[in-house]
């Protein structure tokens, strides 16, 4: 065999995944008995009575069906869709306003020399992006301007990828308000985005807390000794590329201007957290609840960017075109969104969801509450590496996995806390991730040797994870 004819195997974008997906569930349906539960209202949703299941007529799903099922799966989540594409919009705004950039490199300049100090403190920055908005593919930025700073101040390069990657990496993990992890799964659970928040911050402060001082031991370890680095063999050669090209002069300056920006985009995610936190629910009285979906926080999202614009002095067209250009960068995520709703609406029409929640009532469902909520979360970690889309994932397993919930006992919120962290915990690895490979890569740093470096910190998150879920299972958060 030729070189030329030899292939190397590459996966499948999640389109095709997911259309995959359609296909395979469309030829279940002539061979999966079909059945529907009985329903009762609770918190405002239909949800499925346990041991009320019955066979019913089968729906087999044809070509056609499959062909039409992500344009109504489309149609069924145009609000989520909706909602992606604006802050994409509104994200395309701010970052064009260079305020988050400056405001990281200013924090950095402030504290150089002082780099252990710089440790800590950009870990929680990059987190507070990680849990806010899902901060990932704008950090690659931050690797030429950081790497040489550390390695100036007798570290090395893995230090520098471990306080990029993982300060935003246990930040989506931990998300709190993620739009794109934790709100389109609390769409798809048919739940608040508020609900389970407390639990997810406990995450995020535990796992950053113990990224912080994981990070901290070995950088100091590698001052104090440079032979304790896993990267010491190329540790002249990192020196005298990085420390000769050194150059963050293209970073924007911290003007009272963009101080402006970084407020009102704080001030942003504050409004939203509240407009979505169920007090009523919580027995908090005093406080009003605005009960807003996604069709209210669109709204947010874009009065938002209109306003930080105008404070940025952008002109109408640079506004526009920003707002455009952020809005086609998750075009992607939307359309995942739709097609991975497509899987949905074929289960549905072919009256298969209700068996599958059937075989999950029987198995998943009667292993009680901690039981149900570990073994969702082990479920999550290969499924994440087989479909990489945080949104396509969400959408997908949601409609099938919130109800198990309810089976079992446990909140979707725990559901949903399951799905994000073990999605987290794969994206801090998976090397089918432009942010992990796409760091490593500038950094100089082997994709084997993060491995070696961040495989005791995966056991750390994964314990904190299972001990915070079998707390939320409990109740007790």
């Amino acid at each position: 065999m030729s070189e030329q004819s030899k292939r190397k195997f590459s996966m499948p974008t999640a389109y095709s995944i997911l259309f995959g997906i359609i296909i395979i569930v469309a030829i279940l349906t002539w061979v999966v008995p079909a059945g529907q539960y009985e329903t009762e209202e609770l918190n405002g949703r239909d949800v499925p009575i346990a041991g009320t299941y019955q066979e019913v007529d089968s729906n087999p799903q044809g070509p056609f069906d499959v062909l039409m099922a992500p344009i109504e799966g489309f149609q069924d989540a145009v609000d989520v869709a909706l909602f992606i594409i604006v802050i994409g919009g509104f994200l395309g705004v701010v970052m064009k306003t260079g305020a988050i950039d400056a405001g990281i490199a200013k924090v950095t300049h402030t504290l150089e020399g002082k780099e252990r100090i710089m440790i800590p403190i950009l870990m929680v920055l990059f987190g507070l992006g990680g849990t806010s908005y899902g901060m990932a593919e704008e950090t690659i930025a931050f690797y030429p301007l950081l790497v040489p700073v550390f390695i100036a101040a007798g570290y090395d390069t893995i230090t520098a990828v471990a306080v990029i990657l993982l300060g935003a990496g246990v930040g989506v993990l931990g998300s709190t308000v993620n739009p794109f992890a934790t709100g389109i799964a609390s769409g798809f659970a048919g739940i608040s985005l508020g609900q389970g928040i407390v639990l997810r911050l406990a995450i995020l402060i535990i796992g950053e807390i113990a990224a912080i001082l994981f990070v901290m031991r070995y950088a100091e370890k590698v001052r104090k000794d440079p032979t304790k680095s896993l990267t010491y063999s190329s540790r002249e050669a990192d020196k005298e590329h990085f420390l000769s090209q050194k150059d963050d002069s293209e970073f924007p300056e911290l003007t009272g201007k963009r101080k402006g920006i970084l407020a009102l985009f704080a001030i942003t995610f504050i409004v939203m957290i509240y407009g979505v936190i169920p007090f009523e629910d919580m027995g908090i009285e005093a406080i009003p609840t605005l009960w807003w979906w996604f069709g209210e926080l669109a709204a947010l999202f874009l009065i938002m960017a209109i306003l930080i614009g105008i404070v940025a002095g952008l002109n109408e067209k640079e506004l526009v075109a920003s707002f455009v250009e952020g809005s086609r960068d998750l075009l992607g995520v939307a359309l995942i969104v739709g097609l991975s709703r497509g899987i949905t609406v074929v289960m549905n029409e072919g009256n298969m969801t209700a068996t599958v929640l059937n075989l999950g009532e029987q198995t998943l469902a009667n292993a009680g509450s901690i039981a149900f909520s570990v073994l969702a979360y082990l479920f999550y970690i290969p499924m994440s590496f087989l479909i990489p889309s945080t949104s396509g994932l969400a959408t997908l397993s949601m409609p099938i996995m919130g109800p198990l919930g309810d089976f079992a006992g446990v909140g979707r919120d725990v559901v949903i806390t399951a799905y994000q962290s073990a999605s987290g915990i794969v994206n801090l690895i998976t090397p089918t991730s432009a942010v992990v490979m796409g760091g490593l890569a500038i950094a100089r740093v082997p994709y084997d040797k993060w491995l070696k470096f961040v495989w005791k910190f995966l056991l750390i998150i994964f314990a904190i994870t299972i001990i915070m879920l079998i707390i939320g299972a409990l109740g007790i958060i």
